[in-house]
């Protein structure tokens, strides 16, 4: 790409909260070892990554033998590997866990909170313990509720819910949260002729709050955020071989995911035509759909490579982000190159890893501007500590 400029990284003051877990990590073990042993760790690790890249390169080499005996060149559909994804939760506490155990933890944390602020703590449970649409049909049908009180105050029948009523039963009665929240609004159950009603009272709104209050809870509360870990890896060129993409990076079910590929295969065989350029962007864009999360390994000259996890629509500079604050030198400029499209530029900062298809892998090569890769064959650019978490892959 033309008129391109390096990299230029901002001043940064303290590592990413990725690299300084990562770090973090490593630095515990090492507080048990003297310097001689961290050094001699080092320099072991440095030395295997040498004779890996020396390695790498003979097959390579072998490889491009056989490709130039051949006149067709095909291209193998590598797929690269890390053990899931992983996110924080601030909110909650600071463990680094799979969404499905988060799910368990949030409900958990939700419903200890439940006896000391039922009011606000039943509009969380809402929100984060029912599938989307049954809390959006619930809040809209609890709103109707409250405001019908609330603009008809001395109106009889809107101070009382028949439990039976087919709303309530579909949309409200069994929606985890629910049943707290108008408890904490002031209702309360009884029986009236073998009936079960729910009747509002003043006097039995939950101390401290009001409707008003407690519409405007009900109205803005929403789902307890989770913030994708990068769950930074640092590989060998051996691991980098090692591979397979975990089922949480896609949307569908695995099964899903088989009767697509089948789906596609068939297609090919029942129509070996050619294709207009429409139809196949609209086939590949139906393949991007599949993903949900894209693995990005960076290979530095002596073939350490850094591994990061990423949402399909962060953006390049979050790349660019990731790689500084792993360096030992984070002002240091520098270039990731992509095999298919050259040079990552300014221009392609804002774009997504979905804009420029580096889904559902990608590796970059790292480089220096105006310098040959060859010249830093025997040079670390990670800081130390989180290259000795090679150690742990």
């Amino acid at each position: 790409k033309s008129n391109h400029k390096a990299y230029e990284p901002p001043k940064r003051k303290e590592l990413s909260n990725e690299a300084r877990a990562a770090a973090a990590a490593a630095l515990a073990r090492i507080e048990t070892k003297d310097t001689r042993e961290f050094n001699t760790s080092l320099a072991a690790i440095k030395a295997q990554a040498k004779r890996e890249l020396e390695a790498e390169r003979k097959i390579r080499e072998e490889k491009k033998a056989d490709e130039n005996s051949s006149e067709t060149e095909t291209r193998p559909d590598i797929t690269l590997a890390c053990q899931g994804v992983f996110f924080r939760c601030p909110m909650i506490s600071d463990e680094i866990l799979p969404k499905k155990e988060w799910k368990v933890k949030i409900k958990e944390f939700l419903y200890q909170q439940l006896e000391s602020e039922r009011a606000l703590t039943s509009c969380l449970i809402i929100q984060n313990c029912n599938t989307k649409e049954k809390a959006e049909e619930c809040v809209k049908t609890l709103i109707k509720y409250l405001e019908n009180i609330i603009n008809h105050p001395e109106e009889e029948k809107y101070l009382k819910i028949r439990m039976s009523n087919r709303i309530f039963s579909e949309k409200v009665r069994y929606i985890e949260g629910a049943l707290d929240f108008l408890i904490a609004a002031g209702f309360h159950e009884i029986e009236m002729d073998n009936e079960s009603f729910l009747i509002w009272s003043k006097d039995n709104i939950e101390e401290g709050q009001d409707l008003p209050t407690l519409l405007d809870a009900l109205k803005n509360a929403g789902p307890i955020t989770l913030e994708l870990d990068r769950n930074i890896k640092v590989l060998l060129p051996s691991q980098a071989r090692r591979v397979k993409l975990p089922d949480d990076f896609y949307r569908m079910s695995p099964e899903e995911i088989k009767r697509e590929q089948q789906m596609r295969t068939e297609a090919l065989e029942n129509a070996q035509v050619l294709k207009t350029k429409a139809m196949r962007e609209r086939e590949e864009q139906r393949v991007l759909r599949m993903y949900r999360y894209a693995l990005v390994r960076v290979k530095f000259p002596n073939g350490i490579y850094i591994q990061g996890t990423f949402n399909v629509y962060e953006k390049i500079s979050d790349i660019f982000e990731m790689v500084q604050s792993c360096l030992s030198d984070e002002t240091l400029e520098f270039n990731l190159i992509s095999s298919s499209d050259g040079r990552l530029s300014d221009e392609d900062m804002d774009k997504s890893l979905y804009d420029l298809r580096l889904i559902p892998n990608v590796v970059l090569l790292f480089s220096i501007p105006g310098q040959v890769n060859t010249n830093y064959i025997d040079t670390n650019f990670l800081k130390e500590e989180l290259l000795l978490l090679v150690q742990s892959m």
